[in-house]
């Protein structure tokens, strides 16, 4: 994963540029809180690439939000799901697989319903 500063969210596909479009996982998601508490618990600082997550956001959970609307400035994400971890997690950092697959500390996956650019600074909200 290459750190972007800005992404096209393509309705219906999934980010520009991405090797996989369309489908019900064409983003995945990673809460930054979880991610630090995670670096935490295994005293290390991992680049958070290595988890191999499209989009980062902070301050609102993704735990059991199957089902719901999540808007980053004019983009709209369904959440379908839970995004696990695969054994990678350990190849990455050892440990990492087993404290992400409780609670959806692995993140979430979404489809896009509403297209837009996609930046840091944006409003994050629940629809």
């Amino acid at each position: 994963m290459d750190p972007v500063l800005m992404a096209q969210a393509i309705e219906g596909k999934g980010l520009a540029g991405n090797a996989n479009l369309g489908g019900k996982r064409q983003i995945t998601i990673l809460e930054e809180e979880v991610w630090k508490e995670l670096c935490i618990s295994l005293d290390h600082t991992l680049d958070p690439s290595g988890r191999r997550a499209n989009l980062m956001i902070c301050g609102h959970s993704l735990k059991d939000s199957r089902g719901k609307f999540l808007q980053i400035g004019e983009v709209i994400l369904k959440i379908n799901g839970e995004t696990k971890p695969c054994e990678r997690m350990d190849e990455f950092c050892l440990g990492l697989k087993n404290l992400m697959y409780p609670d959806w500390k692995g993140g979430a996956y979404a489809e896009v319903t509403k297209g837009g650019v996609l930046m840091p600074g944006q409003e994050i909200k629940w629809l």
